[in-house]
Parts: structure tokens; C-alpha cells; sequence
């Protein structure tokens, strides 16, 4: 489902000792949305706050998205690690937004490393709606 993994959390799972490590069961993992105005940059981007055009608060989306609720596993059939979550909803919410961004939340942006981006493709709008983002039942990022 990730559209990509940002080359810094790669860089942290290899086991850089001068970086910040992620848990991915433990840490808090936070998934927040985008406008299309965002560039992504899976190799200059590392931290929340080289993140840019976070969509506006509206309904029970609020700065910096929601807290994910994150399972790993083993998939002996496919020969996989699993990074999936509980899937998203913002309730009574009027939102566009292109992407999500996936990382841990340390409670400061400048800290706060980066883990995936999901591109939706195009704007996905909800108008005083639920805007939900459903992962994909293959989890949302597969290691092989």
C-alpha cells in the first residue's frame, strides 16, 4: 500500500545507531494528510517537519492526523514481515488531500521521523463526511 518508504526509516531499520530507532509495535506511529501541494522527497525528507501542506483541521482531523493502532506479523505464505494499522476514519470532516504520511510522533516535529507515503492518486475529498483511508489487506508495508 505505501506508495514509497522514505530512504532515512530504511537507513534507521538497518540499525544506524546515530539515528533515532522506530519501533513500530511500541513508538507512536501517527498517519497525518496532505493537499496535492506537497512534493514529496523520499531522499530529503527525514523528519515531520520537512513536512508540508498538512490539510487544514476540520471535523476530528487535528494537527498532526491521528494516532495508529499498528500490528506487525509474519507471513509464512508470501515469506513477509507485515507493518499494517487499524484503518483511519476522520468523522464529520471536510478535507482534500492527496497523500499520508506515516511516522513516529516523539511530540516534536523536528524529531519525529518519517516512515512511508501513501499517494491516493488524485485528490480525495469528504464534505462534512467521514473521510476514511482503508489499508490495503496485504498491510501497509511488506518486507520481503
Amino acid at each position: 500500500m505505501a506508495s514509497f518508504v522514505y530512504n532515512a526509516f530504511k537507513h534507521r531499520q538497518l540499525g544506524d545507531t546515530s539515528l533515532t530507532p522506530i519501533n513500530l509495535k511500541t513508538d507512536t506511529i501517527k498517519l497525518a494528510l496532505l493537499t496535492s501541494s506537497y512534493t514529496p522527497d523520499q531522499d530529503a525528507h527525514n523528519f515531520f517537519d520537512d513536512i508540508t501542506n498538512e490539510v487544514s483541521n476540520s471535523g476530528t482531523y487535528s494537527a498532526g492526523g491521528a494516532t495508529l493502532t499498528v500490528t506487525t506479523s509474519q507471513d509464512d505464505t508470501d515469506n513477509e514481515g507485515v507493518f499494517d494499522a487499524t484503518d483511519v476514519s476522520f468523522t464529520s470532516a471536510t478535507i482534500t488531500a492527496r497523500y499520508a504520511v506515516i511516522y513516529k510522533s516523539t511530540g516534536t516535529a523536528s524529531t519525529s521521523p518519517l516512515i512511508c507515503l501513501i499517494d491516493f492518486g488524485s485528490n480525495q475529498t469528504s464534505t462534512a463526511g467521514s473521510f476514511t483511508i482503508t489499508f490495503a489487506a496485504e498491510g501497509i508495508l511488506n518486507l520481503a
